[in-house]
């Protein structure tokens, strides 16, 4: 009997630590699938990241092509120019032609005058900026110069030009404005007459 008894008692304590160990194992396999779970966001949170990646190169890209088709940048300046203009260098200002100018190639000028300088202009022709003011000529042809880079702006009754006399080459050339492109009209309709040909007709 008392065999019996100790067998009965050995296996009730091996029911009772199997229990204990199946129920302390429950949390384990929980934490475990909990820790799953937080984990897949993080993962998913990835793809996002590298979309807003995507998007702000896109912008950047955008932002760029725009700035190529974007109007020239007009050159201003602060301080007071150096040479102050004779009275009849400020008349020729007047006749200066101004806004943007379409010339041969698909270039262009943009002529815009400095309104704190009365008589100088912010000439501008590609990623070339120069500060100009105007100055007598015997032809009378209006003649604008930029001292500090040695650039000259002619502006003839039928077309405008830009040079760059230190590189000895034109930057812009067969430029019109509306006003130009009327007078050139007009010249290739009513030629100016040649002295030499009426000359040699009087005699």
């Amino acid at each position: 009997m008392k065999h019996l008894a100790l067998a009965a008692l050995l296996a009730a304590l091996s029911l009772s630590v199997t229990a204990t160990q199946a129920t302390e194992a429950k949390p384990a396999a929980t934490t475990k699938h909990a820790a799953k779970k937080s984990a897949a966001p993080k993962a998913a949170a990835k793809p996002t990241a590298a979309k807003s990646k995507a998007a702000k190169t896109k912008g950047a890209k955008n932002a760029k092509a725009a700035n190529k088709t974007a109007a020239p940048k007009v050159v201003t300046h602060a301080e007071a120019p150096a040479a102050a203009l004779t009275p009849a260098e400020l008349e020729i200002a007047k006749r200066i032609y101004v806004g943007t100018i379409p010339c041969e190639l698909n270039g262009r000028l943009l002529v815009a005058a400095d309104k704190g300088h009365p008589g100088y202009f912010s000439v501008t022709s590609g990623n070339r900026s120069f500060y100009m003011h105007p100055v007598e000529t015997r032809s009378g042809a209006v003649r604008m110069e930029d001292d500090k880079h040695e650039a000259v702006l002619l502006q003839l009754g039928n077309k405008s030009m830009l040079m760059d006399q230190k590189a000895g080459r034109r930057l812009a050339d067969d430029c019109k404005s509306p006003e130009q492109t009327t007078f050139a009209a007009r010249m290739k309709d009513h030629p100016p007459s040649n002295l030499l040909t009426e000359n040699s007709r009087k005699k």
